[in-house]
């Protein structure tokens, strides 16, 4: 007999969900999928809603697949399936600022903007009209309410956590959101979903940007944005070969350099470390260079889960952790805000491969506090170093 496993929703700090009518992201993967039943398991009147952000028709999309894939699910489930096309909102809002950020000479991260604006944003809204009380998502991630404020967690899967991903989404929408999948192990849901027989227990998860999908990243932006060759020197101005176009590369990248081998060398690699936009030049050291490391770093557009931490608020120094990237462990640093609201962050530890356009995410333990773009990094001589 197929098992009930323990999810967040069943802690009596969660809002008994018994006749709720929710509205349940469903992607036909397997993780959604999950969702759906943990959601009936609780009584919730579930409402699956499956999304069309991108639609060309270009052999790497698996959009249709992915529909059908939900449809199964929804069968075999006994619930319903609402499909929206989000694809001109995608674009608007997500999309062009993919494309401007990239001409600009930064690495852009269109996942935070997606669950900011389209999941967590223009989903929110088709699902009040389809009568949704609260929303669902196969996001691992928690939410906690604190003296009536919404709290975002990790999830207890470290290695499956999203809360980096999800730190600009609004408050007011993770109050009315629901994780099924919070305090799951992935390996969990893999076998629930087998023992359910769902049909994509095991689809492999999908990763990456979702409009590039398996296509080589340079033949998909090359569509967008003329590619603009220029040469590749060290960081004291010898040229040692030629890039294909700054938009390619990002710094602390050592792959794809074309640069290896060279006999005036020696054996170690090459990393990027700056992009001068204004001569079209890509700037390379060789091993452990001075270079290659940040001890601060300069960010704006701040984005917080409920208030701006009251340290910052009054000009004071703020401790905390962050990530600069999804993948890393949590760095400890401080934050001090001056009167435009743009934030110093300055590490413990010396960084590397900090890249403007990507996003820093502060936590506090377990728990998500916001984050913002990174601008610039301050080199280890204490100097800026901008892109763009």
């Amino acid at each position: 007999m197929p098992s009930v496993i323990k999810s967040p929703l069943m802690s009596a700090d969660n809002e008994n969900l018994q006749g709720k009518r929710v509205i349940l992201g469903l992607s036909g993967g397997v993780d959604s999928a999950v969702a759906a039943i943990l959601l009936q398991q609780l009584g919730a009147d579930v409402h699956a809603l499956h999304m069309t952000n991108w639609e060309d028709d270009d052999g790497y999309c698996t959009a249709a697949a992915d529909l059908q894939d939900a449809r199964q699910i929804c069968e075999q489930l006994g619930i319903p399936l609402h499909h929206i096309n989000f694809a001109r909102e995608y674009r608007d809002r997500v999309f062009s600022y993919f494309l401007d950020e990239y001409k600009r000479g930064r690495t852009p991260n269109p996942d935070v903007l997606c669950n900011r604006e389209i999941k967590f944003g223009a989903f929110r809204e088709h699902a009040k009209r389809l009568g949704g009380d609260l929303l669902a998502t196969g996001h691992y991630a928690r939410t906690r309410v604190v003296n009536d404020h919404v709290q975002l967690l990790k999830a207890l899967d470290l290695s499956k956590d999203q809360s980096y991903f999800l730190h600009a989404v609004s408050a007011a929408a993770l109050s009315e959101t629901v994780f099924p999948l919070g305090e799951l192990q992935k390996s969990e849901v893999r076998d629930f979903a087998r023992e359910h027989a769902l049909p994509v227990f095991d689809k492999k998860d999908s990763t990456g940007i979702c409009f590039i999908g398996e296509r080589p990243f340079r033949e998909f932006l090359s569509t967008y944005l003329p590619a603009n060759p220029g040469p590749i020197k060290t960081d004291d101005g010898r040229i040692i070969g030629e890039h294909r176009g700054l938009m390619y590369y990002t710094l602390g990248q050592r792959q794809g350099l074309g640069i290896g081998g060279r006999r005036d060398a020696g054996d170690e690699p090459w990393y990027v470390v700056a992009k001068d936009l204004q001569d079209n030049v890509l700037i390379v050291v060789q091993g452990d260079h001075p270079l290659r490391y940040s001890s601060a770093l300069e960010a704006t557009e701040c984005s917080w889960i409920g208030e701006i931490p009251v340290e910052l608020r009054d000009g004071q120094e703020f401790s905390c952790n962050a990530k600069i990237r999804y993948r890393q462990d949590d760095q400890q640093c401080t934050l001090v805000r001056d009167e435009h609201d743009r934030l110093l962050v300055t590490f413990s530890a010396l960084q590397t491969a900090v890249a403007p356009g990507q996003f820093v995410v502060f936590y506090a333990g377990d728990q998500c506090l916001g984050g913002a773009v990174i601008d610039r990094t301050v080199c280890t001589d204490d100097t800026l170093r901008k892109t763009g």
